[in-house]
C-alpha cells in the first residue's frame, strides 16, 4: 500500500530537495511555537544537537496528529557558535552583530530530520557541518547584508550558502545537504529502505 509523504516545512529549499530527488510530497507547515520550545531546552542547558532534534520532532508531531497513515518529516536547523545557539537575525544590525561574531571563528550547522508515522516517531538523523568563517571586512558585511537582507532575514547564521553568502567562507566540513537545511541522503536511504520511494 502507498503511503503518502508530508514535508512539516514551509521551506521551499527543503521541499526542493526532496523534489529534485525525484521524491513525491505534500507540504504542510507545522504551526509550533518554535521560540517558546528553545528557550525552553536552552534553560535547561541541552546541547545544541538536542535543540535540533526536539523542534524536527515537534514540528512532525503537530502535522501527523491529523495525518496518522502518512509519514510526516520534520525537519530544523541550529546554528552552534561556541556551544551557544543563534538564531535567525531580528534586524540588520542583529545579522552584522552575528557575522561579525563569527567571522575568522568556526561555527557548526545542525540538521535534524525526524519522520513521524502512526503516532510515533519512526527515524530520526542528525547531520552536522563545519564551517570557517573569512575574517572579511566590516564595509563588506555591511553592504552584503544590505545587499541580501531580504533573502538573509530567515536564515540562521544571516547567510545563504548556496548564494553570496558563500563569499563569506573560507572552508566547510561535511555533507552540503545539511548546510541547505535537512540529511537528505540520510533521509533517502531510509524512505529507499522502507519502500516508500523506489531505489
Amino acid at each position: 500500500m502507498h503511503t503518502s509523504l508530508i514535508l512539516a516545512s514551509g521551506s521551499a529549499i527543503r521541499a526542493d530537495m526532496l523534489r529534485n530527488a525525484g521524491v513525491s510530497v505534500e507540504i504542510q507547515t507545522a504551526r509550533i511555537d518554535e521560540t517558546m520550545i528553545k528557550d525552553a531546552l536552552v534553560a535547561e542547558g541541552a546541547p545544541p544537537r538536542d535543540v535540533a532534534d526536539k523542534l524536527a520532532e515537534a514540528k512532525a508531531r503537530k502535522v501527523a496528529d491529523k495525518n496518522p497513515n502518512a509519514m510526516v518529516i520534520g525537519c530544523d536547523q541550529v546554528l552552534s557558535f561556541r556551544g551557544a545557539l543563534l538564531s535567525k537575525p531580528v534586524s540588520p544590525d542583529d545579522a552584522a552583530a552575528q557575522l561579525r561574531m563569527m567571522r575568522g571563528e568556526r561555527h557548526a550547522l545542525l540538521s535534524a530530520a525526524v519522520i513521524y508515522h502512526e503516532g510515533k516517531p519512526i527515524w530520526r538523523h542528525i547531520g552536522q557541518v563545519r564551517l570557517r568563517m573569512r575574517d572579511v571586512s566590516d564595509t563588506y558585511l555591511d553592504d552584503y547584508i544590505a545587499r541580501n537582507w531580504d533573502d538573509i532575514r530567515h536564515c540562521v547564521g544571516a547567510y545563504q550558502l548556496e548564494a553570496e553568502g558563500v563569499r563569506l567562507f573560507h572552508g566547510i566540513e561535511g555533507d552540503y545537504f545539511n548546510v541547505l537545511g535537512m540529511p537528505l541522503l540520510e533521509l533517502l536511504a531510509f524512505l529507499t529502505l522502507r519502500g516508500v520511494i523506489d531505489g
